[in-house]
């Protein structure tokens, strides 16, 4: 059975595809680290070790440590692969949002993924994932913690401040003043989910709209956005590989196989 890898090294985490027969059929994640040419290799041998019995044909890579993975065929866009991917996962999506480490995009989608149009967040950290995890640091709290906790807030806390270092200090004040750490954390998600909105009514939301990257892991982030775009979202069970397997999708196409489902 042949096989196609998909190696997307991100500022924080990495993950790794194997697709084969229009199915996953493994998926490996580590942290990055500091060297990326390290972290790309531990990646392709869990992979190899999880599927001996495919012929792997391809890989392509994709993410901000994508050009230190020496090894694959080729490389392709952030924004390329997540199209792919979540077409992948469900080819009838139109718009896909996905909040990462560093970045948060909304991407229009037409037929077999092609990128109509797109929108991504550039000045400031309080429009991605980092963001989130700078409070979760400051409130002591694991990052994996903070979405089922903000749930339960029922007064949301205003961020009024656009920049992350500002929101830090924001934080604190918030924490002097007495609120609830869920009424914080609520805050936060509201705030990034008001950016996401505004990035999506630029570029036109269109459903079916999915959530996708490390943010879709936040139950609470994910509630948020939902509210702030007035639409339902569809969620795959692993959000955060979805750049992964549209990189091992996009090897598949280069292959002259049709990879997709």
């Amino acid at each position: 059975m042949n096989g196609y890898i998909g190696i997307d090294i991100g500022s924080q985490n990495s993950k790794g595809v194997v697709i084969a027969d229009h199915s996953i059929i493994a998926h490996y994640t580590c942290a990055s680290g500091v060297n990326h040419r390290q972290t790309a290799e531990k990646i392709r041998a869990k992979l190899l070790d999880k599927t001996p019995h495919i012929r792997h044909i391809r890989t392509a890579a994709t993410g901000c440590g994508a050009k230190r993975v020496a090894w694959a065929d080729d490389q392709c866009s952030d924004i390329q692969s997540l199209a792919r991917g979540i077409c992948f996962f469900d080819n009838t999506i139109r718009t896909v949002v996905e909040v990462g480490d560093r970045f948060s995009r909304v991407v229009r989608l037409g037929q077999g993924g092609m990128v109509i149009d797109f929108s991504m967040n550039h000045r400031c950290a309080t429009g991605a994932g980092v963001f989130l995890q700078v409070i979760a640091k400051i409130l002591q709290l694991d990052i994996g913690d903070i979405g089922p906790l903000s749930l339960k807030s029922t007064a949301a806390v205003r961020f009024d401040t656009g920049c992350a270092v500002f929101g830090e200090t924001e934080v604190i004040t918030r924490i002097c003043e007495g609120h609830r750490i869920e009424d914080i954390l609520a805050g936060a998600h509201h705030s990034l989910a008001e950016k996401i909105a505004a990035m999506a009514k630029g570029i036109g939301l269109e459903k079916k709209c999915a959530l996708a990257g490390g943010g879709g892991l936040n139950t609470g982030l994910a509630a948020a956005i939902r509210k702030a775009l007035g639409i339902e979202l569809v969620i795959p069970p692993r959000p955060d590989i979805i750049g992964a397997l549209g990189a091992a999708v996009i090897a598949g196409q280069k292959s002259g196989h049709q990879a997709k489902r």
